[in-house]
C-alpha cells in the first residue's frame, strides 16, 4: 500500500517568495521539486496528516503533491486548507483545497463545500471527511505564506 502524507507550514519572510520557501521548510519538503497534480487518490493508498514530511529522497528530486497555498504582504491573513475523503473499503478517493487572503473558517467552508460536490459527481461510497487548515497573519513589511500539501510516496529523479 503506498501512503500519501498531508504537511502544512506557515512562514513569514521579506519576499513572497521567501515567505513560500519557508513555509515549505516548515513542512519538511523545501529541497524537492514540487509538482501539482489533480485531486484523486488513489486505490489502495492511506492518506495519513503528519505535519512535517521525513525524508523523502535527495534533494532536487521531483515531488508529486496536490497544494494548497495562500501569501499576502501584510497587514493581512492569510489560509489555506486540504480536505480529503475516501471511499470505502480502501477504494479511490478526492482532494479538495482552497486558499486566500481570508480566515481559516472560510478556508473551511469552501473545503467542505468542495468535497461534497466531487463525493456527488462520483459512484463512490465515500468515508467521513478529513479537513486540515492552516492560518497566520502577515504583520507590515513581511510577507506570509500558508501552505497545505498532499505528498504522493518518495521523490523520483527530474532528470
Amino acid at each position: 500500500m503506498s501512503v500519501i502524507r498531508v504537511v502544512w507550514g506557515t512562514a513569514s519572510a521579506p519576499t513572497a517568495m521567501a515567505s513560500y520557501d519557508a513555509a515549505l521548510a516548515e513542512a519538511g519538503i523545501e529541497n524537492y521539486n514540487l509538482v501539482a497534480v489533480s485531486s484523486v487518490v488513489p486505490a489502495d493508498t492511506a492518506v495519513e496528516a503528519v505535519g512535517t514530511a521525513p525524508d523523502l529522497g535527495p534533494a532536487g528530486d521531483r515531488l508529486t503533491v496536490v497544494e494548497a497555498r495562500a501569501t499576502t504582504a501584510g497587514p493581512g491573513r492569510v489560509s489555506a486548507g486540504l480536505g480529503w475523503s475516501q471511499s470505502a473499503d480502501d477504494g479511490p478517493g478526492i482532494f479538495y483545497e482552497a486558499a486566500g487572503e481570508t480566515d481559516s473558517e472560510d478556508v473551511e467552508t469552501r473545503v467542505r463545500e468542495g468535497l461534497a460536490a466531487g463525493q456527488e459527481l462520483r459512484e463512490w461510497e465515500f468515508a467521513d471527511p478529513r479537513v486540515h487548515v492552516e492560518s497566520a497573519q502577515a504583520n507590515t513589511g513581511t510577507y506570509t505564506t500558508a501552505v497545505v500539501l498532499a505528498v504522493y510516496g518518495t521523490s523520483e529523479p527530474i532528470c
